[in-house]
């Protein structure tokens, strides 16, 4: 018996979609290729917080201080460790984020609901205040600046001050990880954590630990927003305390909830728009984050399943309208 090939439809989007990545460097301005580039390190950040809001219903306020972990601990390391390669920034970045997860997340997860939520944000303020009153590690509100060393790959020498070939760094590293984190969601933990969120007492009666799988998947979101605020020091060549802030939770859940908590790539498109929009805005006013906060309590009335959820609603209209069409008698048809 011959086994079916997939769908053809499903597969030419996204194959599409990555050979227009790869090419986009070939015909858009340097400063639409720096715009792509914070994308993809906002695009991980984004999908990192929606592994825990949106898989394990885990609303947190405080998810910028991984993030600001990781930024700083780049800057940091780069800043004392002369020879320090870029791989190596990153690891650190990445460890340091874990280690917070741990932490934090053995006293916060004893929590849930908004206990849980107002104490991320109490422990984001701690690490705000620590940001900011260590002048002489973290340079307090002056920052850090970062020299983005170059990379040695294999024998060939990249030369990452090079925004394009920076572009293309983060391009290929973000996108698998962000490939890892979809496979995620389809293994047996990350299945377990969705479980948990719709059923924790069936779950429990089952046999599993709750606490354990929740801190698991808290440290695993913790260590993503770490990686990502590494790339954003490397990006922007500099940290400073906005990276820690209660601002940057802020522009995370924003980016959710306006791309849809209810796909894994709802996310993704919601750092596009909320990173094309903000680019936009800000060139018009500055008071552009009044005019974000208005369309965030517009798509939270009126469009709760945020740009995903309103694409698949419209696909599947015009997919029932298609398949009322076809099966409606034809009447009064003339010969």
């Amino acid at each position: 018996m011959r086994r079916r090939s997939g769908n053809p439809g499903s597969v030419f989007p996204g194959i599409a979609l990555v050979g227009g990545l790869l090419a986009a460097p070939l015909f858009l301005p340097l400063y639409h290729v720096n715009l792509l580039t914070e994308v993809i390190v906002f695009a991980l950040y984004a999908v990192s917080y929606n592994l825990l809001l949106g898989y394990a219903g885990l609303l947190s306020f405080g998810h910028a201080m991984f993030f600001g972990t990781g930024a700083y601990v780049t800057a940091v390391a780069l800043a004392h460790l002369p020879g320090l390669s870029v791989g190596s920034a990153i690891l650190l970045s990445v460890a340091a984020a874990t280690l917070a997860g741990v932490v934090t997340g053995a006293l916060l997860l004893r929590h849930k609901g908004s206990y849980f939520a107002l104490l991320t944000l109490a422990f984001n303020a701690l690490f705000y205040a620590v940001a900011t009153k260590w002048h002489s590690v973290t340079g307090g509100d002056d920052g850090l600046s970062v020299n983005r060393p170059n990379l040695d790959f294999l024998g060939v020498h990249l030369d990452l001050s090079d925004i394009t070939t920076f572009y293309y760094f983060a391009l290929i590293t973000v996108g698998a990880l962000i490939g890892y984190c979809w496979h995620f969601t389809h293994t047996a933990m990350g299945r377990t954590v969705l479980l948990v969120r719709e059923n924790e007492e069936r779950m429990k009666f089952l046999g599993y630990d709750t606490n354990i799988s929740r801190l698991l998947l808290f440290t695993f979101t913790g260590a993503l927003a770490g990686c990502a605020g590494s790339y954003y020091a490397l990006f922007f060549e500099f940290t400073s305390i906005s990276a820690i802030s209660i601002e940057m939770t802020t522009t995370v859940l924003l980016m959710t909830f306006i791309g849809g908590t209810g796909s894994f790539l709802g996310p993704v498109l919601g750092a596009l728009v909320y990173t094309l929009l903000h680019d936009k805005l800000s060139d018009i006013t500055d008071r552009w984050p009044l005019i974000m906060g208005l369309i965030f309590i517009v798509m939270v009335l009126y469009v709760p399943g945020g740009l995903s959820g309103l694409i698949v609603s419209i696909r599947e209209r015009l997919a029932g309208t298609a398949g009322k069409n076809a099966a409606q008698p034809l009447e009064g048809r003339k010969p």
